[in-house]
């Protein structure tokens, strides 16, 4: 599904990732752990076409989407959950959504953005509920629900979720991290940066360590979670 390779990206001069290299198999969750400043968001808003590397590859299903714009990296299927939700706070909960679906109400409305905002207020039953509500108005954890329901209106192949659990009660965390398992139960291939490293190995399938800019470790989410590096730096144990 995605192929990263030796990827070097930053802001102006300053080089932030070096030479990163990652796969996501089709209906794979992935993590990326590391601490705070470690490249992580780097990485994902590079591969979401909003930073523009300096070198390296990106490949989704096998196509070269480097020199391609974050529009069309959407309507290949890529769609990101950035850091820190992003919502549009004067717009209603239900706007927010459609925007999601943006590329499939213009010119003409899709039949379908009815049956996808179903869908999503099928998976968040609070997000319809408040769906008249402006989206300023929500706690944290309803707009971390709408912003992964805004990502999920553009049917993305491929889910970048950039730190999903920052700034959430536990609780609200642990039902964050039920949707992201269930969606990949349902097919969908996930990338996922988290500084909540137990709760991000626990849900993936495999994971990098992402230190200063490079990839240090790389396995299997469970093999991970039993490394004694991994769990002194990152798990607190």
């Amino acid at each position: 599904m995605l192929e990263v390779r030796n990827l070097r990206s930053g802001y102006g001069a300053t080089e932030v990732l070096h030479a990163v290299s990652l796969t996501v198999k089709a209906g794979q969750s992935v993590c990326i752990i590391g601490a705070n400043g470690a490249g992580k968001t780097t990485l994902l808003r590079t591969l979401a076409g909003l930073i523009r590397p300096t070198a390296g590859r990106i490949l989704l299903a096998g196509e070269e989407i480097v020199a391609l714009s974050t529009s069309a990296r959407l309507a290949r299927g890529l769609a990101l959950v950035p850091e820190g939700r992003r919502v549009f706070a004067p717009m209603t909960v239900e706007e927010n959504l459609e925007m999601g679906a943006f590329r499939r109400l213009w010119p003409r409305r899709d039949r379908g953005v009815a049956q996808d905002l179903a869908m999503v207020f099928e998976l968040f039953p609070r997000l319809q509920e408040r769906r008249r509500q402006a989206a300023g108005l929500l706690s944290g954890g309803e707009q971390q629900m709408l912003a992964i329901g805004r990502a999920l209106m553009g049917r993305p192949r491929l889910l970048l979720l950039d730190e999903p659990s920052m700034g959430l009660a536990p609780r609200v965390v642990q039902e964050i991290f039920a949707t992201i398992r269930r969606l990949n139960a349902e097919g969908m291939s996930i990338l996922l940066a988290e500084q909540n490293a137990n709760m991000a190995l626990r849900s993936a399938a495999h994971g990098y360590v992402l230190a200063e800019g490079e990839i240090v470790r790389a396995d299997a989410g469970a093999v991970l979670m039993r490394d004694a590096g991994v769990r002194a730096a990152y798990l607190g144990l």
